[in-house]
C-alpha cells in the first residue's frame, strides 16, 4: 500500500505536518502503552468513540477509560497509524482517515484486527487537537 496522503483543499505543508504529527504521537502512545500520552492528543472536551462502541467524553475520561485497558485487553497490541487523506473544513479544523494496522512491539505486521479511524483535528489554545474522533474494526486488506 501506498503512504501518499490525499489532501483536499488549500491545507498549508506546516498545517499538514503539524496534523500529521498528532496522528503519530498518538500511535506513539498507543504503542507505549501511555494512557496519559494518549488522551493527551485530545482536545479537553472531546468525543471519540472508540473500537467496541464506547463514546468516551472529555480528555479526562478518555485516560481513565485507556489506563486499565492497556494494561489488560490492550496490553499486547501494538499498531501502525496512517494518514490516508486530509480534509481542509476550515483552515483550522481538518478532518483526518486514518488507517491502522496491527504490528508486533517493532513495528512489524502481524495478523489481528485492523482498524480505520475518521479524527476531526482542530486547533486549540494548546495546539493542534482531536476534537472528535470515532474508530472501528474492519477486515484486514487483501494480499496485493
Amino acid at each position: 500500500m501506498t503512504n501518499e496522503i490525499l489532501v483536499v483543499g488549500a491545507i498549508p505543508a506546516r498545517t499538514q505536518a503539524a496534523v500529521t504529527a498528532v496522528v503519530k504521537d498518538l500511535e506513539q502512545a498507543f504503542n507505549a502503552h501511555d494512557p496519559v500520552a494518549l488522551s493527551e492528543q485530545f482536545a479537553r472536551e472531546a468525543s471519540w468513540t472508540n473500537a467496541v462502541g464506547t463514546r468516551l467524553d472529555g480528555r479526562a475520561a478518555i485516560a481513565e477509560f485507556s489506563g486499565p485497558a492497556m494494561k489488560g485487553f490492550l496490553r499486547d497490541s501494538y499498531a501502525r497509524y496512517d494518514v490516508v487523506k486530509l480534509l481542509e473544513v476550515t483552515p483550522e479544523v481538518i478532518g483526518v482517515n486514518v488507517r491502522q494496522t496491527p504490528t508486533d512491539s517493532s513495528g512489524n505486521p502481524v495478523a489481528g484486527p485492523h482498524g480505520v479511524t475518521t479524527y476531526v483535528i482542530a486547533r486549540q489554545q494548546e495546539g493542534w487537537r482531536i476534537v472528535v474522533g470515532q474508530n472501528a474494526p474492519v477486515d484486514a486488506p487483501p494480499a496485493a
